[in-house]
C-alpha cells in the first residue's frame, strides 16, 4: 500500500532534482512520507490485531477455569 507512495514519491523528486522544479521535489517528499505513514499504520494495526488475538487466547483460558 505505502509502497507504491514511496516509489511515486522518489520518482517526482527526482523529476525535480533534473529538471530544478522545487514544487515537483516537494510534492515527491509529501508522497514519500505519505507511504511511510501508511506502512506504519498498517504496522500498528497488525499489533493491534495480535494483541487483539493474545487477549482472546487468555479469556478462553480464564474462562475455562
Amino acid at each position: 500500500m505505502g509502497l507504491m507512495d514511496k516509489i511515486m514519491g522518489k520518482q517526482k523528486k527526482a523529476v525535480g532534482e533534473i529538471t530544478d522544479d522545487p514544487g515537483m521535489r516537494r510534492e515527491g517528499k509529501q508522497e514519500e512520507r505519505k507511504g511511510e505513514k501508511k506502512d506504519e499504520l498498517k504496522n500498528a494495526q497488525e499489533r493491534a490485531d495480535k494483541k487483539a488475538d493474545e487477549v482472546a487466547d487468555l479469556e478462553r483460558d480464564t474462562a475455562g477455569n
